[in-house]
């Protein structure tokens, strides 16, 4: 069985992080879309093929949370892993992420491994 490279979507308004996670995502053998808001990332959806979302909550344009809403609206994409990364760390926050249709929630900063250990998770086929 090939396994294929997976494709991770990013989306967070900072350039900075983009390069990072996406850097970070490449040695570790994903293909990586990013984008820089949810209008941009519902746009690249259209186009391009992706195994999973990480996508920060405070952007421009559209926000994390009505992203990951409008993705979960669409049927195709309705079974799509989404794991935020945010420095949004309250309670209240993640509720709301989850609420919204997350899978994961992730504070940033956050160290390389536990991000990829998050992506394996969300990945990996449910064990039946």
């Amino acid at each position: 069985m090939t396994t294929g490279r997976r494709t991770v979507l990013v989306v967070d308004d900072s350039e900075f992080v983009r390069s990072y996670h996406a850097c970070i995502l490449r040695a570790n053998d994903f293909d990586v879309v990013t984008a820089v808001d949810g209008m941009d990332a519902l746009e690249k959806l259209l186009t391009s093929a992706c195994d999973v979302i990480l996508t920060d909550i405070n952007m421009g344009n559209m926000d994390g949370y009505e992203f990951i809403r409008r993705v979960r609206a669409e049927p195709a994409l309705k079974d799509l892993p989404i794991i935020i990364v945010s420095t949004e760390s309250e309670t209240r926050d993640k509720q709301k992420g989850f609420a919204a249709g997350a899978n994961l929630y992730i504070v940033k900063p956050c160290a390389p491994e536990l991000m990829l250990e998050h992506l394996k998770m969300v990945l990996s086929p449910a064990v039946t």
